[in-house]
């Protein structure tokens, strides 16, 4: 089986519970597993035996973290010489209706357009609204825009989460069909 990287980019920790269950995944089946934040990757490097890559990325006010963008920019050359994959993390993705997905992918390909890069599988979930991790003046304006998007999950004593987990399995093994060997 091959050695993965996963690395993430968030700020609530939804990205990274995501992240988590994709190693989780991977790792049952058998991959050696390496899931860190963008600051633990740009302290311990890149492996050149990594066979495979996936990275994610929460959005907030409308974008990917820049600094995910930068080390994804620097570091497209490395990605392209092994499968690689991308998923978007936003509540747009939750919102009601059609309008959210595409607003969730548009911001996903803006990130690949600025950063140049195609990586083999992309997906976008839906995170979760963390009001117990907020701050007054978050919370407020999280409610607001919840309650703009037609949502009824405005208490803000208790959290929502609106990742579709079955939705995770699904790109995880696709991903992973890229990097195990196949049966002849």
């Amino acid at each position: 089986m091959s050695r993965l990287l996963i690395v993430h980019a968030g700020s609530e920790g939804q990205t990274e519970r995501i992240a988590g269950r994709i190693g989780a995944l991977a790792g049952a089946r058998g991959h050696e597993v390496r899931v860190t934040d963008l600051d633990g990757i740009k302290a311990h490097g890149l492996s050149p035996d990594t066979g495979g890559v996936v990275v994610g990325a929460s959005v907030h006010v409308g974008r990917h973290p820049r600094a995910l963008e930068d080390w994804v920019k620097a570091r497209r050359d490395w990605l392209a010489q092994r499968p690689s994959a991308f998923f978007s993390v936003s509540l747009s993705a939750a919102a009601p209706g059609p309008k959210g997905r595409t607003d969730a992918q548009r911001l996903l390909d803006e990130f690949l357009a600025r950063t140049d890069w195609q990586p083999d599988r992309t997906a976008i979930f839906a995170g979760a609204l963390r009001y117990s991790r907020y701050g007054l003046l978050k919370r407020v304006v999280m409610k607001n825009i919840a309650r703009s998007v037609g949502s009824y999950d405005l208490d803000t004593h208790r959290d929502y989460e609106y990742t579709d987990w079955a939705e995770v399995e699904r790109f995880t093994t696709d991903f992973l069909s890229l990097c195990e060997p196949s049966e002849v």
